[in-house]
């Protein structure tokens, strides 16, 4: 659906939204709900691009041996109140991940 408000957002200086969602078969409101929604859309990923910034720097300072778990409680004791899921997303996206622990020996 994206790409279809995506396309009308394009196109409307050559023929007119109420021209393009009839044709597209898609309610006026609901384009003009998505264009709307695009400036907090924006905002979020600069919010999360920060946030990743921040993880980053907290996973190297710990030798790249911290999880979500410990990354999750530095940023609260840091006083960054964000949800865990939300920093197990972004180390996902970022492939910022726990080092490997070493191999035990074998005796």
């Amino acid at each position: 659906m994206n790409e279809t408000y995506a396309f009308i957002e394009a196109e409307k200086t050559t023929h007119g939204v109420a021209f393009l969602c009839r044709l597209l078969k898609v309610a006026r409101s609901s384009f003009h709900a998505w264009l709307a929604a695009a400036k907090i859309r924006a905002a979020h990923r600069a919010a999360d691009q920060a946030l990743v910034h921040e993880i980053t720097v907290i996973h190297i300072g710990s030798r790249q041996t911290c999880g979500v778990p410990r990354v999750h409680a530095e940023l609260q004791r840091l006083g960054r109140r964000v949800n865990r899921k939300r920093v197990a997303r972004l180390m996902r996206a970022s492939t910022v991940s726990r080092a490997s622990p070493a191999a035990s020996a074998v005796h």
